[in-house]
């Protein structure tokens, strides 16, 4: 049978719902009412050859809440003068709140709207294009208006997220909604108090004026004449970006490992320093001037994400090299070969001639499906032997 049955017709209601239509009506703009549903009907055939079928359609249909049924009058010439359905119809949005059972959550949501409305009205027109999502935040939309309401009267506050002080919001509820907030608060607040620069939730902070946690560069001198604290010679330090921006330190040479034992195990040398961890992110290296004065040496894994890497290190650091990232290190170690598990397509615009037929071979398969040979499993013996050239 492909006659719509009262599931069908709820489904199509349900549809609205999905896209956030029926709570958007709840905003002023009732649109969408009286509608008109699609209604699949029994054919003449039917009506010949599946009567009781029809005339127990017809009941289930006309049990249906919330529906109203348009019937038009057929003369059949076997069974005569009947009333069938022509068209359903959905005449309010309370029949079709009814229908689908939603009417708890669009008294919740229009509580929200009304809400809004009195605090922020500049809001309503996200509560119009995320009408489900805020529904799912009904319990917590006061407390984010609270949040809200605090940013507009301290402007670019210069303060930790955790030092904003708002009766009944904990500060870890913010940070759990940092999206719909930063949506909110680009809405409200005026333009001189938004960093437009500033853009998604990592850069929250930056964007509202807040304090963000510092970052921090991990390092070791290589250099025991260059010690930076009288308590030995192995010192694993770390400082935050604006303290390693002003180390005084001697030192001509930086190696940059992305591996914890190969920064733990790095040889001693001579005016040389080790930072472990940058990955893709070296915006901590930025305001570190002293940096550009020295050889830097980038040592990543041998696959085509470390060659993006070195690639935009590069970007902050041109004179950047990369160190134990060749195709002999490569070859000299195929028993220990890995698989890469989603290679870097793009071009890459800073590697050098070399770098960059090792990168396209990599990337195009011709060593082998997905070559990669990760940076701790290069023999010790074989970064020693590299590291006497700058003995």
């Amino acid at each position: 049978m492909t006659w719509t049955t009262p599931a069908d017709l709820k489904a199509q209601v349900q549809r609205l719902w999905d896209r956030g239509l029926l709570l958007q009506c709840l905003l002023g703009d009732d649109h969408l009412f009286p509608r008109r549903l699609t209604l699949k009907v029994p054919s003449s055939t039917d009506l010949t050859n599946r009567f009781d079928a029809v005339r127990a359609w017809i009941t289930e249909l006309q049990q249906g809440v919330g529906l109203r049924i348009v019937m038009r009058d057929v003369n059949h010439r076997v069974i005569g003068n009947n009333a069938v359905p022509r068209e359903v119809w959905i005449d309010s949005l309370q029949d079709a709140l009814q229908l689908i059972g939603k009417g708890r959550d669009a008294r919740r949501f229009a509580n929200l709207v009304d809400i809004t409305r009195d605090r922020f009205p500049q809001l309503l027109s996200l509560l119009e294009r995320r009408p489900l999502e805020i529904c799912e935040l009904a319990k917590k939309w006061p407390f984010l208006l609270d949040v809200v309401a605090w940013m507009q009267q301290n402007p670019r506050p210069g303060i930790y997220l955790r030092q904003i002080d708002v009766p009944g919001v904990h500060t870890k509820y913010i940070e759990a909604h940092l999206g719909i907030l930063s949506e909110m608060l680009d809405l409200v607040l005026p333009a001189a108090a938004i960093d437009a620069l500033a853009t998604g939730a990592g850069q929250f902070c930056a964007r509202y004026g807040l304090r963000d946690k510092p970052l921090r560069i991990r390092f070791r001198i290589l250099d025991p004449n260059l010690a930076l604290l009288p308590c030995g010679v192995d010192q694993d330090l770390t400082l935050d970006q604006h303290s390693f921006s002003t180390l005084a330190v001697n030192v001509d040479r930086v190696f940059m490992t992305e591996n914890e034992i190969n920064f733990l195990s790095f040889p001693a040398l001579a005016g040389a320093m080790v930072v472990f961890g940058a990955g893709y992110g070296f915006e901590k290296f930025g305001i570190a001037n002293w940096l550009g004065r020295c050889d830097v040496m980038y040592w990543g894994d041998i696959d085509t994400h470390g060659f993006a890497i070195l690639d935009q290190l590069r970007g902050l650091l041109p004179r950047a090299r990369s160190f134990l990232m060749d195709r002999e290190t490569l070859l000299a170690h195929r028993g220990h070969w890995g698989t890469e598990p989603k290679a870097e397509r793009r071009d890459l615009r800073r590697l050098t001639a070399e770098e960059q037929a090792l990168f396209d071979d990599l990337r195009d398969n011709k060593l082998g499906d997905s070559v990669r040979l990760e940076q701790e499993r290069i023999g010790f013996g074989w970064l020693q032997a590299s590291l006497r050239e700058f003995a």
